[in-house]
């Protein structure tokens, strides 16, 4: 096992573990549905998203990154900058990425199909933030690829801020409950759970709000920030309206919604119930 796949590793069961246990300690929302069963079908959808990723990408963004340093590409690669510098604008231009990324996938009906699967979570805590479908996390991985080739970051801004994607995914998909104080001032930097949890909301208006992942100042500069869901985040409802069955929470169900389910209102700009 490569020393960077150690460190990430490590990095993702150290903060799941820390969150998992803030959840238990410190409940923002009563769940809805059995934790465990909930557990057993959100992980067992990461176990197989992480083995179809080494199959079919067996180097991953890493190996990507090393490729465009050996050979010079991006943009990056052509400037010195210093290591600082190129670090920090690496990691605020792959974040910028992820955001329009995921603005894309609520923009097109047959991307936000592979995107139900996150959002069709009825409940809301760290495993929703591991919870996408194969494909999507395919596709993903691909608009990365692009990304680094194009941009040229090192290797070490690659690995920093896959550890910073999965921790800040992992944190503001969080059932845990902070100070408003502390809320408040952290959200002026980076994402916080009571942040994105309004993008979870049932509610069209909210679901197309506040998607950022890990900087908070995305939302912000581009119009879609929303500070508190309409029904306060205690009476909200997450999920999606087509998806109330707990039954299609099962492993199974993840799998095929985006062959078998309708999108709904929800993709932006679309206002019918197809």
């Amino acid at each position: 096992m490569s020393t960077e796949l150690v460190i990430r590793l490590a990095a993702f069961v150290g903060v799941f573990v820390i969150i998992a246990f803030w959840e238990t300690r410190s409940p923002r929302r009563p769940l809805k549905l059995h934790k465990i069963n909930r557990w057993l079908n959100n992980l067992a959808l990461v176990a197989i998203n992480t083995v179809i990723l080494r199959l079919v990408f067996p180097t991953a963004a890493v190996g990507v990154a090393a490729l465009a340093t050996e050979h010079n590409w991006g943009l990056l690669n052509q400037y010195s900058l210093g290591f600082g510098l190129s670090l920090l604008i690496s990691i605020i231009v792959l974040d910028l990425i992820v955001y329009f990324q995921h603005v894309l996938f609520h923009s097109i009906p047959l991307l936000w199909r592979l995107h139900m699967v996150h959002h069709a979570d009825m409940d809301y805590d760290v495993t929703t933030g591991l919870r996408f479908h194969p494909i999507e996390i395919l596709l993903s991985m691909l608009i990365k690829f692009a990304a680094i080739l194009v941009l040229g970051p090192s290797i070490v801004a690659v690995i920093i801020f896959e550890i910073m994607l999965n921790a800040t995914a992992m944190f503001n998909h969080g059932n845990i409950r902070l100070p408003k104080w502390i809320d408040a001032a952290l959200r002026l930097f980076i994402v916080t759970p009571d942040m994105h949890r309004v993008h979870h909301s049932s509610i069209k208006i909210e679901t197309n709000s506040n998607y950022g992942f890990s900087l908070s100042c995305w939302d912000r500069l581009f119009g879609t920030y929303r500070a508190q869901p309409k029904l306060g985040h205690d009476g909200m409802d997450i999920g999606l309206n087509q998806f109330r069955d707990p039954k299609k929470q099962r492993l199974h169900w993840l799998l095929l919604i985006p062959f078998v389910s309708k999108v709904g209102e929800y993709p932006i700009n679309r206002d019918d119930q197809s």
